[in-house]
């Protein structure tokens, strides 16, 4: 018994299959970490874009992704999370496959589409898949270490590619295939250990019943600003904003996004347990102009994003609050009902 609790303990509760889906999340982001900082840089310097088009590029996968999105919801539905996860990696396979050979803008655009519509794909699915794999009240602790295996791998694969970008166009070509790989690698690791249940029927009104949810709207709100400042801003405009105004090496900005990670890996679990299109797109376009307006605008934008979700928790019920206590031992994992576009 003694050693029970202590293995649930050990494994916060959260079953080897789960454990196996981070394991593949971690190494998916490990590739992704190696090439984001260097995405608009690779453009501009390798492959002699300007910085403008080298952003609107970037900014096509996210805004892809925007468009994605909402049409993922009624696929998971239909056809399961893993399903829709497994294709979604297939085509951020392809896509960053394509940016790495790309020669032309039109090429990279092609590419940032089909990098974009995966992204967008994958993110819900993933999400939906790992809460129909926790039980309901490990659910918190499961999004928890997903964000933690996420950061970290992008913090490590940052520094990494640093390393390996400072070897020029030959280095950025090396890292944007080998992120397709763990794309496809992570693909792998689904197929091969998620087997999913019975999809549920899903939720009648579709994202209307979204809309009208005015505590979720708020947060939705809240959360765009802050992703488009913490995600948006610090990890496509710095790196570029950095290595242009003062000269820094490469190594030296993948080791500025595995600072950033590590904080976020030291405080996130934490935290758990107590209680994107404009940015690159706009953002380098207002880089190339005034680099000190972009981050000062970043600062006011959240702060106020840290009002608005101090103010989000008297519209929140009260279960929303605080996570929920453990069972004594782990439920069957209940899914959760999707949403249907009509």
């Amino acid at each position: 018994m003694y050693y029970n609790k202590l293995a649930d303990r050990m494994s916060f509760g959260l079953s080897r299959t789960l454990w196996l889906v981070q394991a593949g999340i971690f190494l998916n982001m490990l590739g992704y970490g190696a090439v984001l900082p260097f995405e608009i840089i690779y453009l501009h310097d390798g492959r002699g874009f300007s910085v403008g088009t080298a952003g609107l590029a970037v900014g096509l996968i996210t805004g892809m992704a925007v468009v994605a999105a909402p049409l993922a919801g009624p696929l998971i539905d239909r056809y399961g999370a893993r399903a829709i996860a497994v294709w979604a990696g297939v085509a951020l396979a392809g896509g960053y496959a394509g940016l790495a050979l790309a020669h032309t803008p039109a090429q990279a655009f092609a590419a940032a589409a089909l990098a974009g519509a995966g992204n967008g794909a994958l993110n819900p699915s993933q999400s939906a898949l790992l809460a129909a794999l926790a039980p309901a009240d490990r659910r918190h602790r499961a999004a928890a270490v997903s964000r933690v295996a996420g950061n970290a791998g992008i913090g490590i694969g940052g520094a990494l590619g640093g390393l390996v970008a400072a070897t020029g166009l030959t280095g950025f070509v090396a890292l944007f295939l080998a992120n397709a790989v763990t794309y496809l690698m992570y693909v792998c690791v689904l197929a091969a250990v998620v087997h999913e249940q019975a999809r549920s029927e899903p939720v009648r009104g579709g994202y209307r019943v979204v809309v009208r949810d005015r505590a979720f709207m708020h947060l939705a709100c809240v959360n765009v600003v802050i992703i488009g400042v913490g995600w948006g801003v610090f990890s496509w405009l710095l790196p570029p904003y950095v290595k242009t105004e003062t000269g820094a090496s490469t190594p030296l900005v993948g080791l500025l996004l595995l600072a950033n990670a590590f904080t976020v890996v030291v405080a996130q679990v934490p935290v758990a347990r107590l209680a994107l299109t404009a940015a690159p797109a706009l953002g380098a376009q207002l880089l190339a102009r005034s680099p000190r307006t972009v981050f000062l605008a970043g600062a006011v934008l959240a702060a106020m994003a840290a009002v608005a979700a101090l103010m989000l928790e008297r519209k929140l019920p009260a279960r929303a609050v605080l996570t929920p206590r453990l069972s004594a031992a782990p439920a069957a994992p209940s899914r959760p009902q999707g949403l249907r576009g009509r």
